[in-house]
């Protein structure tokens, strides 16, 4: 019984290992979005955070048209990147979780 307990505690440990891993390279993944038109683009990493944001010359002139897309188009590129998030990380958490009885709700 104890043997199985240091097991499963060794399996969780390199769970958190290879998720912590996995959001590291999750910064190396980049996704992109742009707007309907193309006048405006936006890039994230799979961790949601900002790599750059390109805007065409003729959405400065109108300030509430850019703030929309903007909106628009950043949502769009966040809910992209949290899928892949989501999957990737999903994936881990999934194939390193110790089969203890009762705790198949992660599965």
């Amino acid at each position: 019984m104890f043997g199985d307990i240091m097991g499963m505690m060794g399996k969780l440990k390199e769970t958190q290992q290879k998720i912590e891993e996995t959001k590291k390279r999750l910064d190396t993944v980049l996704v992109d979005e742009k707007s309907n038109d193309g006048l405006l683009k936006v890039t994230l990493n799979a961790n949601r955070k900002i790599k750059s944001i390109e805007i065409d010359e003729s959405l400065l002139q109108d300030k509430e048209q850019l703030e929309d897309y903007l909106i628009l188009t950043l949502n769009k590129a966040i809910e992209k990147a949290t899928n892949v998030n989501e999957a990737e990380l999903g994936a881990v958490a999934k194939d390193g979780m110790p089969n203890i009885p009762g705790m198949d709700m992660f599965k």
